[in-house]
């Protein structure tokens, strides 16, 4: 089995922290492709590049936390 620091660290952890009225509609799709349904949600994502691209569309609405 794997340690807790070994399985952590191909995930990211993403908050989405401000609304995303007033944004385009492709930016709202974003959001929801990443899991993100309520404000100040967390999700655990793996860490992979189409993942990390979807972050860098939204950096506005959502954050990485620290691991």
């Amino acid at each position: 089995m794997a340690t807790k620091n070994k399985a952590a660290a191909g995930k990211l952890r993403i908050q989405y922290y401000r609304s995303a009225i007033g944004f385009t509609e492709g930016q709202k799709l974003i959001v929801k492709g990443l899991g993100l349904r309520k404000l100040n949600a967390i999700r655990e994502a793996e860490d992979t590049p189409a993942i990390r691209g979807m972050v860098a569309k939204v950096p506005h609405l959502v954050r990485i936390l620290e691991q």
